[in-house]
């Protein structure tokens, strides 16, 4: 018959036992017997629930994932025409975004003849970036990409 190292319900160690020793303690506790590592030498054998245990390892998995993708790029777009309101909106979004830790990606976008003065584009950008410098640092300053001017801030930690 073969031997395994028991571990009780509440973590004690219960010592070497039979495979059918520790079923009937498992049993009568009413709960699982799981193997925990069937490499070591005697195999290492835990009464527990396992639906319970499955369960709670299933919470804890998913409150990884969260913390994982709590970081995402948020984009905002822009035109060199926009007005002292809409600024001041879209720049207290950029605020918010960056304190929830996200990224955020500015795009100033040309239409026709505004292509000519991109200097209003980065004006806009670098007003931007001034407003707000105490919650994040810029990642990629304010470059042209085809008819948008983009430029990339990184949340302060």
């Amino acid at each position: 018959m073969r031997e395994v190292r028991l571990i009780g319900p509440e973590g004690e160690q219960i010592g070497v036992v039979a495979t059918a020793e520790a079923l009937e303690k498992a049993r009568a506790a009413a709960l699982d017997l799981v193997e925990v590592a069937s490499q070591a030498n005697p195999p290492v054998v835990k009464i527990m629930d396992y639906g319970r245990f499955k369960y709670e390892q299933r919470k804890r998995d998913r409150a990884a994932q969260k913390k994982a993708r709590s970081s995402e790029i948020k984009r905002i777009r822009l035109t060199p025409k926009i007005g002292a309101h809409d600024f001041q909106t879209k720049s207290k979004m950029i605020y918010v975004f960056l304190e929830e830790g996200h990224k955020v990606k500015i795009e100033m976008w040309f239409r026709g003849r505004e292509n000519a003065h991109p200097e209003l584009g980065r004006l806009i950008l670098d007003r931007l970036a001034e407003y707000v410098a105490e919650v994040a640092a810029v990642d990629r300053p304010p470059m042209m990409e085809g008819r948008n001017m983009v430029m990339v801030l990184n949340p302060k930690k």
